[in-house]
Formats: C-alpha cells, sequence, structure tokens
C-alpha cells in the first residue's frame, strides 16, 4: 500500500516494518543491501542525514520502491 511519508523517521519506520515482516535481522540487511550495520541502526531510527544512495540500496534489497510525484505545472516551486 503506498503512502505518503514526510520525515525520515517514518521512512525509517517502514524500513524497520519491511525488515521484521521480512524476517531479517538488521545485520542480514545490512549484507544484502551492501550497507554497514550501523547504517541500517541509523536509518531505521530516523537519522536526517542517512546518504541517499545507501537509503535506496536498503529500499531496493528490501523490495520496497519510491515514487516522486512532482507538483502540477501550475503550482509548487518557482523556476530559477
Amino acid at each position: 500500500m503506498a503512502r505518503r511519508t514526510t520525515t525520515p523517521a517514518e521512512i525509517g519506520g517502514i524500513i524497520r516494518k519491511a525488515r521484521v515482516g521480512a524476517g531479517l535481522r538488521q545485520y542480514e540487511l545490512a549484507g544484502a543491501a551492501g550497507v554497514g550495520v550501523r547504517f541500517i541502526v541509523d536509518l531505521e531510527a530516523g537519522k536526517p542525514t542517512a546518504q541517499i544512495g545507501k537509503t535506496l540500496q536498503v529500499l531496493q534489497a528490501l523490495g520496497c520502491s519510491v515514487d516522486i510525484v512532482p507538483p502540477p505545472e501550475s503550482g509548487g516551486m518557482r523556476s530559477r
């Protein structure tokens, strides 16, 4: 089920739930994703400075996907 996520803590919670649901320990997910255990611990804790590339590796290892929906042309951020 897709849901809107806006904070690192929410992303961390989703990752933890997916990991536990898959029956994986943190070290097992770290190995599958090619990252360190400390990164998984920090990511699940909602560390706001977690590297996006490594985060995407973890999400991919869990079978998660990320969808980015740009704002409508008439709204959103102004271009410079």
